[in-house]
């Protein structure tokens, strides 16, 4: 028989905003203080982007996510792709391998047949790129004026691997952080995307498919693999933010060793933007023992696309619950999480 427990709330926000939904500090008080004590009995549960789930000896990862971009279509994707990549992500983040997803799309009445069939199909080719089948799901039509014409909410279900346990708790000073490429693409192509700016710069999404890299570590680093995230809302910052606090270390970052393209940081000058908080859809943070560093940085570099890969900061004892980026003169900033909604429905 379950037991349930008293909730106790302690979200006191008087109204939802955008904020609540951008992946930083509102969205942790709205999950941790309302959601988490209303509907999860398992307090002791880590709070990551795929859950697992234990079925005849076999443990699965189970996520879902919705996707609310505006525009539809940007430059290097589509909410349709977003929607498939986004799911396989959470799921390789918990070290699983993808079996199958169903989706529920939200259409605005009055939407463009041919953009309904262009972001199925999007969804068809982003799921064969991903070697996981669509397998079910559901429509509903709501109102001219409802829903930015489509919205797209999505389930994945995979099977973790066995060499794995990722978990902040096993997070260690010493251990190195790794990343997969550049930072910012996603984000700063979509706010430019939506033709308010008198600005043009050649960027495209990085939204893709991260289970090739995650599979490739697994073979080459599993037991120094300790944890992973792909930092969409809210960027590198919060992502790394939640980690220091979670596993109550200091994750001090080489600012100078960070790849940021020179287009999205000169967009980031002007809208006064931090490229660490800026959301990602095709890149992914590891943290990996000292002692396979190095053979997980080379694996990842010799995986097509992963070639701008690295080493971006260590682990350390002290300040816990701190994020510090160090410059290349010695000085250090805090790395806050973000704070607000710079960038609305970017993913």
């Amino acid at each position: 028989m379950m037991v349930t427990r008293a909730a106790k709330v302690l979200f006191g926000d008087a109204h939802i905003e955008s904020a609540h939904g951008a992946g930083g500090k509102a969205s942790r008080r709205l999950i941790e203080g309302l959601l988490v004590p209303c509907l999860i009995n398992d307090t002791m549960s880590e709070l990551n982007d795929a859950a697992y789930v234990e079925a005849e000896g076999r443990r699965l990862a189970f996520t879902a996510d919705s996707f609310v971009v505006k525009p539809l279509a940007f430059p290097g994707g589509s909410i349709g792709e977003l929607a498939i990549n986004g799911t396989v992500n959470d799921l390789a983040m918990g070290g699983a391998k993808p079996l199958a997803l169903v989706t529920t799309l939200i259409l605005e009445a009055g939407l463009a047949a041919s953009e309904l069939e262009r972001e199925v199909a999007a969804m068809a080719k982003a799921a064969q790129r991903a070697g996981v089948p669509v397998v079910g799901g559901d429509t509903k039509v709501v109102e001219h004026g409802k829903a930015d014409g489509l919205y797209i909410t999505t389930a994945g279900i995979g099977l973790t691997d066995p060499r794995l346990h990722l978990s902040a708790k096993n997070v260690r000073p010493g251990d190195q952080v790794l990343l997969s490429g550049p930072i910012g693409d996603h984000g700063i192509t979509v706010l430019l995307a939506r033709g308010e700016l008198d600005l043009e710069a050649d960027l495209t999404s990085d939204t893709r498919p991260l289970w090739p890299f995650v599979s490739t570590l697994i073979d080459v680093a599993a037991p120094g693999l300790r944890w992973m995230r792909d930092p969409t809302r809210g960027g590198v910052a919060t992502a790394l933010n939640e980690l220091a606090r979670d596993a109550k270390v200091a994750v001090v970052l080489e600012e100078e060793a960070i790849p940021v393209r020179p287009a999205v940081r000169g967009a980031c000058e002007i809208f006064g933007l931090d490229p660490l908080h800026i959301a990602n859809e095709g890149q992914f943070l590891a943290i990996v023992s000292p002692e396979y560093a190095d053979t997980a940085l080379e694996a990842l570099r010799n995986v097509p696309g992963g070639e701008d890969a690295r080493r971006i900061g260590e682990i350390q004892e002290d300040p816990k619950r701190v994020v510090l980026a160090r410059s290349r003169y010695g000085g250090t900033r805090v790395i806050d999480m973000l704070i607000g909604d710079p960038l609305p429905r970017i993913c």
